[in-house]
């Protein structure tokens, strides 16, 4: 259930009979020939198919995060750690005010990582309402999946290319580019990144089956709606 589609009424409606709620966490940033809005296209379609037979809201994805790395790439936004999980505190402070009392936050991006800790620390604040952080490219069955597939996957390679993070008319190149140096990438200025990098993937090829990738994500749906079935407690 898209919150786009819904009136503040209809949310009080909704409160009466279910208290869950989902926030997909996005970002903007490179992704080699791919849609620089991949890591928030991608939870919040997640988000949307997972919920839309529970019935459960899905807010829009929360369009950047942390990325600083990757700014020496044009069009790549991020934000100050302070910043990110200020804004994060505000939406569950404003979820939570609102009655939900079963938030999921789907993410999109590993930069984002801290939104986890800072949930957990959020909880202890408020009691009665419960957090989920489902990473869901790196959760069991999904990166099971993906290691059958083919295990060298990574950032702006195959993994991230799907029907609907590609840019319409971009062809990629018909090979496998050689994994980074991840240690080495983390020493580096946003400058010597891009350097580095080339066209943005990390390792592994550019492109698999559209087969392959259904497979991948009718687990990763699966997956995600399941932590929203519950447990809960």
């Amino acid at each position: 259930m898209n919150i786009r589609e819904m009136n503040w009424m209809q949310v009080k409606e909704y409160l009466r009979a279910d208290d869950r709620v989902l926030v997909p966490l996005g970002s903007t940033e490179q992704h080699g020939f791919l849609s620089l809005m991949v890591d928030a296209i991608l939870p919040e379609r997640l988000a949307l198919e997972a919920a839309e037979p529970l019935g459960i809201p899905v807010y829009p994805a929360m369009p950047y995060g942390i990325a600083p790395y990757f700014t020496g790439f044009p069009g790549t936004v991020s934000l100050r750690l302070e910043t990110y999980l200020r804004v994060i505190e505000d939406v569950l402070n404003s979820l939570a005010g609102a009655g939900f009392r079963r938030i999921m936050l789907v993410n999109g991006h590993g930069g984002n990582s801290p939104a986890g800790s800072f949930a957990v620390e959020w909880m202890a604040a408020h009691p009665g309402v419960r957090v989920k952080l489902h990473n869901w490219w790196n959760a069991p069955e999904t990166m099971a999946r993906v290691q059958e597939i083919d295990p060298v996957a990574s950032h702006a390679s195959w993994m991230e290319n799907f029907p609907w993070t590609r840019i319409p008319g971009v062809r990629v190149p018909d090979e496998a580019k050689t994994p980074i140096d991840r240690e080495r990438m983390a020493l580096m200025t946003p400058a010597e990144v891009r350097e580095y990098l080339g066209d943005g993937n990390l390792a592994g090829r550019y492109e698999r089956s559209d087969d392959d990738m259904n497979s991948i994500w009718s687990i990763a749906v699966d997956e995600t709606r399941r932590l929203l079935e519950g447990p809960w407690e």
